[in-house]
Formats: C-alpha cells, structure tokens, sequence
C-alpha cells in the first residue's frame, strides 16, 4: 500500500435547518421573512467534528447503525453538499459513487442502458462502442440486446448492471451497499472473482456496507460513526469486534 493520501477529511461537520414554520403560500413566506430570523429553525447536526485519512490502494470500510451519518459523509467526500464552515475534503484522483443500475432506463433496452450507464460510469461512446460485445457476452445477454430491461428478470437486469459496473473508470471507489456476487450461482462466483480483480485489487476503495463479513474480508481499516460523531477508527478486527459488542449491550438493556 502507498503512503501517498489520497482522501483527507478534516473536522468535518454538517448540519441541517429544520424549518419551524410551515410555508403553503406566498404570504404565509413573506410573514415568516418579517419575523426574527434567530427563530428560523432548529439544527441538525448530522456530522460533528469527522477526521481521517485514506492512503492511495487502501481497502478503507465505514459502519454505522442506520442514520447514524453515513449518507451524509459520502454526499461531502464527493462534493454533492457542503460541509459546516472550517471543515474540508480532499481527494486526489476520480472519485465515483459505484452503485448498480446507477443511470438504468427500464423502459429502455439493454442496448440503450449499456450507453446510458456507462456514460454515468465515465466511459465514452467510444469506449462503451469498444466494450459494447464485450458486456453482453459476459452478461450472456446477446439475443436480449433490443428488449425493453422492464422485460427482463432481475436475474437478467443484475447480470446486466454489473457486466457495465466492471467498466468504470475511476481512481477511488465508494461502493454503497455494493459488491460482487450477484445473479444465479454460477454467476455469482463469475462476478465475485471479477470484481475482486477488476476493482478492488487495482483501486483506492471505500466500502460502506452493513455487512460485516465483506468488511472485514476486504477493508484493512475501519470508520464506525455513531450519531454523527466517531465512535472508534482502527484496524477491522478490531472495530467490527466493538461495534457487534455494542448491538449485544443494546439487547442487553431493552
């Protein structure tokens, strides 16, 4: 692994205005803007005072009890909102959101779809023109090339979607609740074995899953956050190790 960093968070904080005031009209928003704008709403406060690092080839996991932060992290590291003010990302490199389906049509056919998602995935037409034969045969959907994907069993729409996912161009990978191993059997060990090679062994990766058993497999470190705030940040092992502890604590006290 590199020492070179390639994901730096630094007091990372977010927070979110829940208006008081409900606005159904034109004159109910203009009263509102006449009253004191200190009574403007209560705050949220999704993410307080986040910090790490991500080395470049690191197999980096994030954990958490839902709505414990986690969507909101993902939406600052890639830029789609701003954090609080003081706080800050850093990457260095393409960054892409990994999720299967990303840009899928359903009414679309499979043809359109390789076009549409692949576009989403950062490939050209060219590329995706290069690649385009290449797709289908690994998905074995070449007599389905001009079928709407609405027509298509989710075995056949799962096969599809990963088969273009193996394509992405990017530097860093944060995959959502997305792995290998999808479609029937024999094609889950087709695209577990291809995804390993593909993107995890050539790729900065970000795993954020509620699955355990994939963190601990592939991530060399571990960020769990727990109502907006770090709770531990270390070795997998480790963390997994606390953070299953912590659901046995919470039965133990209901």
């Amino acid at each position: 692994m590199s020492t070179e960093l390639v994901i730096e968070v630094n007091n990372l904080s977010k927070t979110f205005k829940k208006e008081n005031h409900r606005v159904d009209s034109l004159r109910s928003f203009i009263l509102n803007r006449k009253k004191n704008t200190t009574d403007s709403g209560k705050e949220l406060k999704a993410l307080r005072n986040i910090n790490f690092e991500i080395k470049k080839g690191e197999t980096f996991g994030i954990i958490g009890r839902n709505g414990s932060g986690k969507s909101t992290l993902i939406h600052l590291i890639i830029g789609c909102m701003k954090p609080d003010k003081g706080g800050y990302v850093k990457t260095k490199g393409k960054i892409l959101r990994l999720a299967l389906g990303l840009g899928m049509d359903p009414n679309l056919t499979a043809r359109d779809n390789i076009y549409i998602n692949g576009s989403v995935l950062g490939l050209s037409f060219k590329e995706i023109g290069q690649r385009f034969d290449d797709i289908l045969d690994y998905a074995g959907l070449q007599e389905f090339v001009d079928t709407p994907i609405k027509n298509f069993s989710k075995g056949m729409q799962a096969r599809l979607k990963f088969s273009i996912a193996m394509y992405a161009k990017a530097d860093i990978f944060l995959l959502d609740e997305f792995f290998g191993g999808v479609g029937d059997e024999e094609f889950k060990l087709k695209s577990n074995d291809a995804f390993n090679k593909s993107i995890v062994d050539q790729k900065t990766i970000v795993i954020i899953s509620h699955n355990k058993q994939i963190i601990k497999k592939h991530c060399d470190r571990v960020l769990w956050i727990d109502k907006g705030s770090i709770k531990m940040l270390g070795p997998s092992e480790d963390v997994l190790k606390a953070y299953q502890e912590s659901f046995i604590k919470l039965s133990a006290t209901t």
